[in-house]
């Protein structure tokens, strides 16, 4: 028995010691969520939901009512329809979740170091989600129209997959400017981003519906049933926001020899103008 109560005190000591090594790791794994997932991470998942549901709701409800009858909605009027929505998006919820409403920026911003990886996958299913919400309600409403805003090659998949890549790097340089240095005029990013948007499917409509947006098409596909040509929608728009934000880092000013107009200074001006037009 005395040998028996040694070796128990033998272990005491380092079972003791083992319950304070558990302890510092469990509370760094906690920290580590709790930075990787802050406490309003859910709010701004939301938020990209919301958005993304209402920008392919009126972008493919536009886009189906003009294919049926152009004189209630034309096409022009279906693309500055698309500018406006992402315009007023970007100034609703770009201060809560950055107002991406497309995967494929979202993948671009990660990739340029401007987003968590590990946030990714969230707000791509909210953004997927928020898609195919917005396309069933648009099958609803807008019955018997069999194509809700489907996008699909006029010409050959080639000619729609370089279009794509084209337009959505001209739409991700863009955004990557406004959106992500501190020397653009951060005040005028909804209006940019938007205004490259309408610009971009005016050209990109006739060829390749200028979807720049893998869940403004696989939403629409998947309530239409139609998947012609839909991995250009994904190949596209994924390596276009890839180059822009790439080639927008690559020009990026990183000293201050550049002047430009600082988003204080403006927003400055602003506020002094609207005075002014109050005292009158």
């Amino acid at each position: 028995m005395a040998t028996t109560d040694d070796h128990l005190n033998e272990l005491a000591p380092m079972d003791q010691n083992s319950t304070p090594q558990k302890k510092p790791e469990i509370t760094r794994v906690c920290t580590s969520l709790q930075q990787q997932y802050p406490p309003d991470f859910l709010r701004k998942v939301f938020a990209e939901l919301i958005a993304t549901y209402l920008l392919v709701f009126v972008t493919c409800g536009s886009a189906a009512i003009s294919s049926i009858d152009e004189q209630k909605i034309s096409r022009l009027g279906a693309s500055v329809a698309g500018g406006l929505i992402v315009t007023v998006m970007i100034y609703a919820v770009g201060h809560i979740s950055g107002a991406h409403m497309n995967p494929a920026v979202t993948l671009a911003f990660a990739a340029a170091r401007h987003f968590p990886w590990e946030q990714v996958p969230f707000y791509g299913v909210a953004q997927l989600t928020g898609a195919i919400s917005a396309s069933f309600t648009l099958r609803v409403l807008l019955h018997p129209i069999k194509h809700v805003g489907t996008t699909s090659p006029s010409g050959s998949d080639f000619q729609a997959l370089v279009m794509e890549i084209v337009v959505t790097f001209s739409m991700m340089f863009i955004t990557s400017a406004v959106a992500t240095d501190t020397k653009a005029i951060g005040e005028l990013a909804g209006i940019a981003v938007g205004s490259a948007v309408c610009i971009t499917s005016i050209l990109a409509g006739p060829i390749s519906g200028g979807s720049m947006n893998p869940a403004r098409t696989i939403g629409p596909a998947i309530a239409s049933a139609h998947y012609k040509g839909i991995w250009v929608y994904v190949v596209g728009p994924v390596i276009g926001t890839l180059m822009g934000a790439w080639s927008y880092n690559l020009i990026r000013a990183k000293d201050n020899s550049v002047h430009a107009i600082s988003p204080r200074s403006f927003s400055f001006k602003l506020r002094q103008m609207r005075s002014q037009d109050g005292e009158v």
